[in-house]
């Protein structure tokens, strides 16, 4: 598959503030031993929600043990009071918050990797197995294009299309790159089950990830129009809604501590497409459903 991203720049993503990896550096230490690690993380966000599902798919339960945390952080920093011990101990009077997702050692009780995409490969590399892989051979280059587009194309444009304080134009022109993605992402998942091969791998995480973000928290901030027209791609929404179907997606997708985080974080005014739920999520899947709303499910 080919997918050409936007010219690059600034992610809205917050940038890792601890970044080692696993087995790569004989100098770090973090030699590949199960049992070893540890990971902590909300399914609320969208990073924790990518590794939870990452992990299910490789059943690393035993291998590389899972803590899940609040929601909604209980620190006025939005950090994690849990994860501060971690974060003191890996970096001296650490002055930034305490996020998750973290990786961190259970041996040395320090902080690995705090940075979403470096950890799943890891866990996928030197724990997978026999598994299928989620990155297999050849197709690095493509998953790493899904991930731009993801970030920048919908993610972005998305939050940028229903910014409260942008211009009429800008908000336009970010809707307009929202949906011509989408459309591409339409097109090409017509007659195709998974996104770059004929299993699942990162890409599928990574864009199922997105379709739920975009579904459960910008179209929040969007006009009934505009989500109509997001709505309008059935391939798109019909492989979300599979995939949701799939236990090791749909078993992490917590509706409510999406919505209640959304609420704790969010300061732009709600609009129109509060109303018009793409996806009826609750439906496919093992999770409680969130009060429901006018739905355009795209069955």
């Amino acid at each position: 598959m080919t997918v050409a991203p936007s010219a690059a720049h600034p992610s809205t993503r917050n940038a890792p503030a601890f970044r080692g990896r696993i087995g790569s550096d004989a100098r770090s230490g973090h030699y590949a031993v199960p049992r070893r690690y540890r990971l902590h993380l909300s399914t609320a966000c969208p990073d924790g929600l990518r590794i939870a599902v990452a992990h299910s798919l490789l059943e690393l339960g035993d291998t590389c043990p899972a803590s899940f945390l609040p929601a909604v952080p209980d620190c006025p920093d939005s950090g994690h009071s849990a994860l501060r011990p971690l974060y003191e101990a890996s970096a001296h009077r650490y002055p930034g918050p305490a996020l998750a997702p973290v990786l961190s050692d259970d041996w040395s009780g320090r902080i690995v990797s705090t940075h979403a995409p470096d950890i799943m490969r890891d866990l996928d590399r030197h724990f997978g197995g026999c598994r299928a892989s989620l990155y297999p051979c050849g197709a690095e280059s493509e998953i790493d294009a899904v991930e731009r587009m993801c970030a920048q194309d919908i993610e972005e444009a998305a939050q940028n299309a229903g910014t409260a304080g942008a211009g009429q134009a800008e908000r336009e022109a970010a809707l307009e790159t929202l949906l011509r993605s989408l459309g591409a992402l339409d097109r090409w998942l017509t007659g195709r089950t998974y996104m770059i091969r004929d299993q699942i791998t990162a890409a599928d995480v990574e864009l199922w990830v997105t379709l739920v973000q975009l579904d459960t928290v910008h179209r929040h901030h969007l006009d009934a129009a505009a989500v109509e027209r997001i709505a309008a791609h059935p391939a798109l929404w019909g492989y979300a809604r599979r995939l949701a179907a799939h236990p090791a997606f749909g078993a992490h997708l917590d509706l409510d501590a999406i919505s209640r985080r959304h609420q704790a974080r969010c300061r732009g005014l709600e609009a129109a497409g509060a109303a018009v739920q793409i996806l009826d999520w609750a439906a496919h899947t093992t999770r409680a459903p969130a009060e429901p709303s006018r739905s355009v499910d795209r069955r």
